[in-house]
């Protein structure tokens, strides 16, 4: 693992746990989640039964598929994924769109929405809900028009813009800020092109979108702030700095994501998923605007 990864794991958590997360950095499973937007739980089973691929499904969400014995490829080669009744996505980063829990008369902003796993999950999950997505990288943002329209959710209003530079006119009752990160939770390659200088500009731009998520959200909305790391200068501290700007954090119940592996936190009612075999290093929490 890269030394300078390692050394801020270490101070972090311990050297053990800094062993458990390199050994958790290794080759994912290949997981999915059912489009409910063209398809049904109960029709993909049926449909991966016909392929003879064998499917299991965690305990806090059942349209959430673990292929247990297909690759990503094959996958991808069947018809539920051409026609975008299923999205290819990691367990981990389906929890961000959980907590949002959109509803159908909500304005939801999600501020760094390519390619779109995320934007489409909350489409399928209330497809009454108005949905403004932003992505400024115009190749990412061709890649997010993409698949909203292979997954049905056209109606969602893309913006190819820096969510920071919103006008303030804008307000929305819920937003998702899955902010920019080191990745720290993900690097399969052990973090070799991780450097400091590329994590504290990271780190800088997080407190950016936060601030201005703050700004854009209605007072008693919600914010669900996540990032597919593990290190607490992009997760926890964001956090506090939200909780300055006004915020509280809306505890999530433990036993709602049963099975999930966490590592430990210093704020109360946040989750930092510990990277295995079947989940990507993660943190998410709620906060709601006082």
């Amino acid at each position: 693992m890269n030394g300078s990864l390692r050394k801020l794991l270490e101070t972090a958590y311990s050297s053990e746990t800094a062993d458990l997360i390199e050994e958790g950095l290794c080759s994912k499973s290949v997981t999915f989640r059912a489009n409910l937007l063209k398809t049904s739980r109960e029709e993909i089973c049926a449909a991966f039964s016909g392929y003879g691929i064998r499917l299991s499904t965690p305990d806090w969400c059942e349209y959430a598929f673990i292929a247990e014995n297909a690759s990503e490829d094959v996958i991808r080669k069947t018809d539920e994924y051409k026609t975008g009744k299923i999205y290819l996505q990691s367990l981990s980063s389906m929890i961000p769109p959980l907590l949002l829990e959109p509803e159908s008369r909500d304005s939801i902003l999600d501020m760094c929405a390519a390619p779109g796993g995320k934007t489409t999950q909350i489409a399928a999950i209330c497809p009454g809900a108005a949905i403004t997505a932003c992505e400024k990288n115009k190749i990412r943002a061709e890649r997010l028009r993409f698949n909203l329209e292979r997954q049905g959710a056209g109606r969602v209003n893309l913006m190819v813009c820096d969510s920071r530079r919103l006008d303030g006119m804008f307000k929305f009752d819920k937003i998702l800020l899955d902010a920019p990160c080191s990745g720290s939770g993900t690097l399969t390659d052990g973090g070799e092109d991780f450097s400091e200088e590329l994590y504290l500009r990271i780190i800088s731009t997080q407190t950016e979108l936060i601030k201005k998520a703050m700004s854009l959200l209605r007072p008693g909305g919600r914010l669900v702030y996540s990032t597919c790391s593990v290190l607490p200068n992009e997760n926890c501290e964001q956090v506090k700095k939200a909780i300055g700007m006004g915020a509280k954090v809306v505890p999530i119940d433990p036993d709602r994501f049963k099975g999930v592996p966490t590592l430990p936190t210093e704020i109360p009612g946040v989750i930092c998923i510990r990277p295995t075999e079947r989940y990507e290093g993660f943190f998410a929490a709620s906060l709601e605007r006082g």
